[in-house]
């Protein structure tokens, strides 16, 4: 089979594809021919050797996230056998032609749904659905979204105004993207190196993070709240905390799907019926094969895409 690896940190340009014998299936894990793989800003991060992914032993097979068809299962495996398709996160990378992917991560793709959108719709659904749950906005309060053109950032918008809040504001690096956003229902669209955001915001939604962190936590309102899901990192003065009265909570899928299991599996469900009734669209930005897995990671960088990158095996 074909892989994507990377033996040093870097650019887009340490990616290398290579053959590789088939990975076997350990207890509770799916092998899963891929279809579909997603391309994100933490695998960026991650081959570049930033924020989370900094210390992982090389040499490492990038990404996250794949839809594919279930080749074979592992010991301990229920619910699941070969032939079922199926979209997943992947905890030892995705760029790969055959990948593993833990069971209880994985769900079926619906009859009549493809693996482009399934990869597209629903790990970056999942996180936003799992942010504006943490978040928890109510009545009139508003939401800020960094990254908001971004594979996650763009549904989170959608999924926002589909709650019910009032306003929506988009933050982009570029004001290119406005018109992309506005049509995905977004009050407002501002510009990270604006002097200012506009008026406060209670809520952000921060996929971005880095250097970007302190100016989105001076964004909210006495008493608003940041829910930080990047790889980015970041420091914030503490003493704004207080005297804003602001809190930070970090969020992981990993420990979401886990401690809230029936909440991820209703928004499963929530997600496919929105996107089957045409009130949730996932957009997708570019479909690259495998083989030009740099070239993807070059959009993500440039911070170019409009939705999701997709690499096709």
């Amino acid at each position: 089979m074909r892989r994507v690896r990377f033996h040093a940190y870097g650019g887009p340009e340490v990616l290398r594809v290579e053959e590789a014998e088939a990975p076997v299936p350990g207890p509770g894990d799916l092998l899963v021919r891929t279809e579909a793989i997603g391309v994100t800003l933490p695998c960026v991060r991650r081959v570049r050797g930033d924020g989370n992914g900094g210390g992982d032993p090389l040499p490492a097979t990038p990404g996250g996230e794949i839809a594919g068809t279930v080749v074979a299962v592992g010991p301990e495996v229920t619910g699941f056998a070969p032939g079922d398709r199926v979209t997943s996160l992947t905890l030892t990378g995705s760029y790969t032609e055959l990948a593993l992917a833990p069971a209880f991560l994985a769900s079926r793709i619906p009859d009549g749904a493809g693996a482009v959108e399934a990869v597209a719709l629903v790990r970056g659904g999942h996180v936003a659905l799992a942010a504006l749950s943490t978040a928890a906005p109510r009545g009139a309060e508003s939401v800020l979204i960094t990254g908001a053109a971004s594979g996650t950032g763009h549904l989170a918008v959608q999924l926002a105004k589909l709650q019910g809040v009032p306003r929506v504001v988009a933050a982009v690096g570029s004001a290119a993207k406005a018109e992309f956003l506005y049509g995905l229902g977004a009050d407002e669209v501002v510009v990270y190196d604006q002097e200012s955001w506009g008026g406060p915001v209670d809520v952000v939604l921060d996929g971005v993070g880095g250097e970007l962190l302190p100016r989105a936590l001076a964004a909210l309102a006495p008493g608003g709240r940041l829910i930080f899901f990047n790889s980015g990192g970041g420091t914030v003065p503490a003493y704004e905390l207080l005297a804003g009265a602001k809190t930070i909570t970090g969020l992981t899928m990993r420990r979401f799907s886990t401690v809230h299991r029936e909440l991820y599996e209703r928004h499963r469900g929530q997600l496919w019926e929105l996107a089957r009734s045409g009130r949730l669209r996932a957009a997708v930005h570019a479909e690259l094969p495998l083989d030009e897995a740099a070239k993807a990671h070059e959009i993500i960088e440039a911070r170019a895409n409009l939705g999701k990158v997709v690499l096709r095996p």
